[in-house]
């Protein structure tokens, strides 16, 4: 029983309402009760909420679904109670609201939406969040893993002259090879494709990063700016908030 209701209803009185529930989304009509049977079986229920305050009455229509059709009881009496009150939790304006969580430099300028502040932190931040990620033999330091080195250093000269299409171009050239994977080459595409108006894919570079990192707060806080971007806010506020318990645990 969902835990507003306890101690207001039975267990027998929450079977009753279920069973009842059951019976109205059977698929055949001549199997679902008739409005005499829902108002015999659910006013007494009704009636009983906790009214010693609210004593008037009024008579309005009442409205029982079914998967078919909506029934209307006219002249059923009602009691106007806030539905908070029925269910004995506080009004949402008397609810005490959460203390803001201080952001962090990055929360911040990704609350914000601020793609330069973020970009700085970026650079500045380099790739100490890669340690870890990638263990290599000797044998793969090859000419292969030189060359795609050296795209990935094009990338990064691109990516702080803010030459953001080249410096796509350079990190998609690192990552398709596939024999190194980089959180912060992920995170680094996925800011450069905001800056290029592509929040689709850098939405996916940041859920690849969170891929080869998953703990790491950057790409929570870079999809959520990629989800602001995509105009699903209330995604990228829960998304944000992950990230900022993320960096707090660090």
């Amino acid at each position: 029983m969902d835990s507003h209701l306890e101690g207001n209803f039975s267990n027998e009185e929450a079977t009753t309402v279920f069973n009842v529930a059951s019976q109205c989304l059977q698929y055949e009509p001549r199997e679902r009760p008739n409005v005499k049977d829902l108002v015999t079986t659910l006013g007494p229920l009704q009636s009983k909420a906790n009214v010693s305050d609210h004593s008037s009455t009024t008579v309005v229509p009442t409205y029982i679904f079914c998967p078919f059709s909506f029934i209307e009881i006219v002249a059923f009496p009602t009691f106007q109670v806030p539905s908070y009150l029925m269910l004995g939790i506080p009004k949402p304006e008397d609810a005490p609201p959460t203390p803001p969580q201080p952001l962090s430099p990055m929360g911040d300028a990704c609350s914000r939406l601020d793609l330069t502040a973020i970009h700085q932190i970026l650079v500045s931040t380099h790739y100490k969040d890669d340690e870890g990620t990638n263990e290599l033999s000797f044998q793969e330091w090859t000419q292969q893993m030189r060359d795609i080195l050296e795209a990935r250093k094009r990338g990064d000269q691109s990516f702080r002259e803010k030459d953001f299409k080249t410096a796509i171009d350079c990190y998609s050239q690192f990552l398709e090879v596939g024999t190194m994977v980089s959180p912060t080459v992920y995170a680094r595409r996925s800011l450069c494709n905001l800056f290029m108006d592509q929040p689709d894919a850098a939405l996916r570079d940041a859920m690849q990063a969170q891929c080869v990192y998953p703990d790491w707060s950057t790409a929570f806080y870079l999809q959520s700016v990629a989800l602001s971007k995509l105009d699903m806010h209330k995604d990228a506020a829960d998304m944000l908030n992950e990230a900022s318990q993320l960096e707090d645990k660090r």
